[in-house]
Order: C-alpha cells, then structure tokens, then sequence
C-alpha cells in the first residue's frame, strides 16, 4: 500500500540525496551504554548526492553485522571484516531506554562513514537491572507497554525522533524485538501486558516520529523464529502502514539445542506465517550458529546457499559476538572460510550508499 508516510521517506532519499528452534536466551540484550567524548569525536558525514535506487536491488541481497559494542568499539567488527574477506553494508547496535538519556549522532554517524546502513535496535528497558535468567528480567513495571502508549515517555521519544530526522540519512529503527516471547518487557506474555498492547505502543512510537517529521526512518518489525508456546505473530503485528521491513531472529543451537537443524528448518515456518500477515520484505536481523557440535562451518555454508532460494529475504546480520557461546565468524579459520566463500557468491554484492531508496515490498517468490 501506498501511504502518505512512504511517499515522504522516498521523497526524502531522492530528494535529499543523503536525504526453535532457538532459544530465548540468545536474544541479545543491550551492551554498555555508549559513551562518547572527544576521543570518539566522529566527522559529520557528507554526500554530494545518491543514485535513488533500491537498496538492495532486485535480484541481490545484503548482509550485515551486530556486534556486541557496536560502533563504539569496533574491536568485533574489524575481525569481522578481515574473516568475511569484505565490509557488510549494513550495521546494527543496540541501545536500551535506560542508557541514554539523550540523543547521540555520533555513533550513527561513525556507521555511515564507513559505507553501512545503520540499525537502532531501540530497547524500552533498563537492561542493567534485569536478571539473567529469561523467565524472570522481562518483569520491568516501569517499561510496561500500556505506559509508552500512555506517555510517560512521549518526550524522550520525541528528542530521539527529532535527533534521527536531523541525521539527514536513512536509519533503521528496530523496535521492541523479539516480542512474541517471554523474555523482554515489551512482550505481550510478561511484565503485566496484555493483549493488543504491543501493536498499540508501536504504532504510538511510530506515529510520533512521524508527527515529528522524521520520515528517514526504515521501521523494522523483528520477531523470534516461532517456538511452541511462543505468541501469534497476527496478534502483535502493527499493520503494512506501519512496518517497512520484517525482522527475524534465529540461531543454530543454543541452549542445549545443538542438534543440527537447517536454515530452512529453523526459519520455514516462521516465513510462511509472515507472508500470511505481511507484504513487507525479510531481514534476518540476528543469526549465528553454535560450534558445540563442530558443524558451524557447515551450517553456515548451508544459510548463505538458502537465502538465494528466499527471494522474501533481502538481506541478514550476522551476531557476531561471545554471548551465550563463541558466535563469531572469526571464531575458526573453518568458519571464517565457509563465511567468505558464501558471500562471495554475486548475490551478495549489493552495495549502499545512503541516497539509495529501501526496498519495501515483498519480492515475488518468497514462501507462501
């Protein structure tokens, strides 16, 4: 559907010119809070202009990388870069509520330098407070989903709405993830929510960076692969009029579930439910694999020869990080080959530049 809000961020991209099976416990949380001073200082990004085409392009599909400091240290993304043989076009970081009080262009700005869309996975919580075990850090009362609709945090959003319009590039907000499990405040099944809650707090964030006038921003709507128990993704999604991209979270063995799986296996039945529900093309916004069982290589191999036969995929971010256990590719010489070698392929030759205008429908072909 053609919208009003659409037509204003393509305007502004070509106008402007810069214009499981998974576990829940690999969901990643936020890191420390970034803080930046003058030894972080970051030059304001330039551009002379941009092409206005899609990104990615028909027939291609990025990828990209979430480290665990993102571009405040780029420690994990440099041996990112020198294991995968090339630079991702894409980068994500994560930032809770309760870490930073106002907004901060620099570390957006360090990603663009550097030729790569950036990712705000944006966390309504104080990660520092919460537990470590799933089953309980998602109880946050302060973050509960029925106060950010009801705003009591009408301000911060509107600072940081107003911050992203001020870049004067494309961002990608990823809000709220991972929503149909247990393990987040936000997620309808914890912390007091109920149902609908969800979709009304996303479209109240939503539409007040829209009454901001920040129109730059790619909404990503990122659930986990569905496990049993997990909730309906037709019950928590806002609409096609208020999601660009449809995220999705996927590992290869966690948790105690290191018998091998495919991508396919992980992710085909997720996929099918989202093309009930949505018109929205696919990101795979976190994905990595175990090594527990000495078949990391080997599943990696096995995700970057999938994702060409999913045309609904347009692009993935690969975890590249020590969290629940060694997910980097950089990890092994086995996996950093297997790595390089997949994204070697022609189909991962998408490049990015910010004038470029996203991809927001969903590519013919993709699971149904």
């Amino acid at each position: 559907m053609i919208t009003l809000p659409r037509i204003m961020l393509a305007a502004l991209l070509l106008v402007g010119g810069y214009t499981f099976v998974v576990a829940p416990a690999v969901a990643a949380s936020s890191g420390p809070a970034v803080l930046w001073g003058t030894r972080h200082a970051e030059p304001r990004p330039t551009f002379s202009g941009g092409p206005g085409v899609p990104f990615p392009p028909a027939g291609k599909a990025f990828f990209g990388v979430f480290t665990s400091r993102g571009p405040a240290d780029l420690t994990e993304y440099d041996g990112f870069v020198a294991a995968a043989g090339k630079q991702p076009q894409v980068m994500m970081f994560a930032q809770g509520w309760a870490g930073a009080k106002t907004f901060d262009r620099q570390p957006f700005d360090r990603i663009v330098n550097r030729g790569m869309l950036p990712i705000l996975a944006w966390e309504p919580w104080n990660f520092r407070s919460a537990p470590k075990q799933d089953a309980s850090r998602g109880d946050q009362p302060d973050y509960r989903l029925s106060r950010i609709t009801g705003g009591a945090y009408d301000s911060y959003i509107r600072a940081w709405a107003l911050g992203v319009k001020g870049l004067g590039y494309p961002v990608a907000i990823r809000f709220a993830h991972e929503m149909n499990g247990y393990w987040y405040p936000w997620c309808e099944s914890a912390n007091g929510n109920r149902k609908g809650d969800y979709v009304a707090a996303w479209r109240h964030v939503h539409d007040l960076f829209e009454a901001a006038g920040a129109g730059n921003v790619i909404w990503v709507w990122s659930p986990n692969v569905a496990y049993d128990g997990s909730t309906p993704l037709q019950q928590l999604y806002p609409g096609d009029d208020y999601v660009d991209w449809v995220g999705l979270s996927g590992y290869y063995g966690t948790g105690g579930l290191e018998q091998y799986q495919t991508f396919d296996q992980i992710y085909r039945k997720t996929l099918a439910s989202v093309a009930t529900i949505s018109k929205r093309p696919v990101v795979v916004t976190e994905v990595a694999a175990t090594d527990a069982a000495g078949r990391k290589a080997e599943w990696i191999t096995d995700l970057l020869r999938s994702l060409p036969k999913h045309p609904e995929i347009i692009g993935f971010l690969w975890y590249e990080a020590v969290k629940e256990t060694d997910w980097r590719i950089a990890a092994t010489p086995a996996a950093s080959k297997a790595f390089a070698a997949g994204i070697a392929q022609p189909y991962f030759t998408a490049s990015y530049t910010p004038g470029m205008v996203p991809t927001v429908a969903r590519r013919p072909g993709g699971t149904s």
